[in-house]
C-alpha cells in the first residue's frame, strides 16, 4: 500500500491524501486549499492526478478545507462514490452549494473591480450546479460499522467529536497476503465541549495520520474562557461597538451560541442582539437538528427538555442579502450588537462585508474563536497588522481584536498526546502529522517523543510512503 500526501502538509487547509493499494486509488478528503488568492486557485483547480482515476473519496467530515474541492474533481471526471458518515453528507449538500455559492457572489464582486481597472474578468472555481452534481455521488455509512472502499479495502468510521458527523477513520488493507490497519484523525476533537459526544478511541493500528493544528498549544479551560467573553463584550458595549465574529458556520457558529445562551441564560451578559448573518448557518442548524444522534448527555437532556440551545430569542439569523446590509448601517442609537458570519478564516462571504464596515471604528472589536491559517485575512487580523486588504482595498486596522483559541473545536497538544498514547506503542509502527502549521507540528512530534512514541514524520507536499 502506498500513501502520498497531497494537501494539509505543512499547513491546515486543503487536506487531501492519495492511497493506491491492488491497482485502485482513492482519496482520504478532498479540501478547499484556502491563502494567497493565485495560488490557491491554481492549486484547487488542478489535481496531481487524473481525477477520473480516483475510484473512491473517504471523507472525514464536512468542513470546506476537508471536503470543499469535491466539486471540481467531480467537474473534471471523477464517477466514484464518495463516503462519508450520514451528518457529513447532510451537511455537505448544504455547505458545498454554499461554497460555490460564495465563490460566484465573490468572484462578481471582484470582477466590477477589474472592469473598473481595465483589467481581464476571473471564473468561480466550480458553480453551484457542479457542487449539486458532487452530491449524487456521496454514501452515508454509520459510525463502527465497516464498508467495502475497493477491492481489498475496508473502512470503518468513529465518532471524532470535532463536528457534527465527523469521523475518525480506520482502513483495513489486504494485499499480496498482507494486511495493514491504517488510522485516520481528519480533525480530532475535544472531551467536555458542549453539543457534540466525545472523541471515541479508534483502536489499535499499524500505521496513523494525525491533525497537529494546535500541536504546540494548549487550551484553556471553558471556565476561564467565559469570564473572558464576557468582558469582551461588556466592554465593547460600554464603548457602544460591535462585536465581529468570524466562524466557521459548522461547528463554532454553534457552540459559540450554546456558550452565549448559557451566559445569558445566567444573567452574566448585558443584553443586545445577536445577528447569525450566514444562510449557511442556518441551514446548518437545521441539520444538527435532525442529527440528535451525534449529541453528548447534557444537549439530550436539552432537547427532552424543550429547550432548544440553537435559537434562544435574542437570536437573529439573517437570510437575505438585504438584511445582511441592513447590519451595516444600523440607526444612530440602536446601540452595540454581535454579529457571527462565515467564513471561517475570512477568506470569502458575509464576514469580508463586516469586517470592511467595522474595522476602522476602534469602538468594535473583531473576536477571533478559530483557527486562521497563513495568508489569510483571518491571519493578518490575528496579527493585527496595521493595513488589511479586503476585497482589494486598503484598511487601517484600528478595532480591538480579541483571539480566543479555546473554542476551537481542535484537540490541543495535551489532548492529541492523550489520545494517540491509547495506543499500543509496539504495534504502532509509524506517526505521520499532517493539518498543522511545522512549528505546531515539530512540537507535537517532540511531544510524542517524550511519550515513547520514536518513528514520526511531517510530510511534505507530495512525499510518497510505502507501507508494509
Amino acid at each position: 500500500m502506498r500513501i502520498q500526501f497531497l494537501g494539509a502538509t505543512r499547513t491546515v487547509t486543503g487536506s487531501m491524501h492519495l492511497i493506491s493499494v491492488n491497482g485502485a486509488s482513492f482519496l482520504l478528503d478532498c479540501g478547499l486549499f484556502q491563502g494567497r488568492r493565485k495560488e490557491a486557485f491554481e492549486r484547487n483547480r488542478t489535481f496531481p492526478f487524473e481525477p477520473n482515476s480516483i475510484n473512491a473519496v473517504v471523507l472525514s467530515h464536512a468542513h470546506i478545507d476537508h471536503s470543499g474541492n469535491l466539486p471540481s474533481l467531480v467537474r473534471q471526471g471523477f464517477e466514484g462514490t464518495i463516503y462519508a458518515t450520514a451528518a457529513t453528507r447532510d451537511l455537505c449538500s448544504i455547505m458545498l452549494q454554499d461554497s460555490a455559492h460564495v465563490q460566484q457572489l465573490d468572484v462578481e464582486h471582484v470582477n466590477k473591480k477589474h472592469a473598473k481597472r481595465g483589467e481581464p474578468p476571473v471564473e468561480p472555481l466550480y458553480t453551484v450546479e457542479d457542487a449539486l452534481k458532487s452530491i449524487e455521488f456521496f454514501k452515508g455509512e454509520r459510525y463502527r460499522k465497516s464498508f467495502d472502499v475497493v477491492d481489498g479495502v475496508q473502512a470503518t468510521y468513529y465518532d471524532a467529536g470535532h463536528i457534527l458527523g465527523s469521523a475518525l477513520t480506520v482502513l483495513e488493507t489486504s494485499e499480496n497476503g498482507k494486511k495493514i490497519r491504517l488510522g485516520f484523525t481528519g480533525d480530532l476533537g475535544r472531551q467536555n465541549l458542549p453539543i457534540l459526544k466525545d472523541p471515541e478511541f479508534m483502536g489499535d493500528v499499524d500505521y496513523l495520520i494525525c491533525e497537529s493544528t494546535y500541536g504546540g498549544r494548549f487550551h484553556k479551560p471553558m471556565s476561564e474562557v467565559e469570564p473572558i467573553l464576557v468582558d469582551v463584550l461588556k466592554r465593547t458595549v460600554e464603548r457602544k461597538g460591535k462585536i465581529i465574529v468570524p466562524a466557521f458556520s459548522v461547528g463554532r457558529t454553534q457552540e459559540l451560541v450554546y456558550e452565549l445562551h448559557q451566559l445569558f441564560e445566567r444573567k452574566e451578559l448585558p443584553e443586545i442582539p445577536i445577528y447569525v448573518d450566514s444562510p449557511l448557518s442556518v441551514n446548518a442548524t437545521e441539520v444538527f437538528r435532525m442529527h440528535p444522534e451525534c449529541y453528548d448527555t447534557e444537549t439530550l437532556n436539552l432537547v427532552y427538555h424543550h429547550e432548544d440551545p440553537f435559537g434562544f430569542q435574542r437570536l437573529h439569523y439573517i437570510q437575505s442579502v438585504e438584511e445582511s446590509k441592513r447590519l451595516n448601517s444600523p440607526p444612530a442609537n440602536s446601540g452595540s450588537c454581535m454579529i457571527i458570519a462565515a467564513s471561517g478564516m475570512c477568506e470569502g462571504g458575509r464576514i469580508l462585508h463586516h469586517l470592511a464596515n467595522s474595522v476602522e471604528d476602534s469602538r468594535n472589536t473583531i473576536l477571533i474563536v478559530g483557527y486562521m491559517a497563513e495568508n489569510t485575512l483571518g491571519k493578518r487580523i490575528v496579527e493585527r497588522q496595521p493595513i488589511v486588504k479586503i476585497f482589494g482595498e486598503e484598511y487601517n486596522l484600528r478595532a480591538e481584536v480579541v483571539v480566543m483559541n479555546s473554542f476551537s473545536a481542535h484537540a490541543d497538544q495535551a489532548e492529541l498526546v492523550t489520545y494517540i498514547s491509547q495506543f499500543n506503542r509496539k504495534r504502532l509502527k509509524h506517526i505521520f502529522l499532517v493539518h498543522g502549521d511545522l512549528d505546531q507540528a515539530e512540537k507535537l512530534a517532540a511531544a510524542l517523543s517524550t511519550h515513547g512514541f520514536s518513528s514520526i514524520s511531517i510530510p511534505n507536499r507530495g512525499d510518497e510512503f510505502e507501507l508494509s
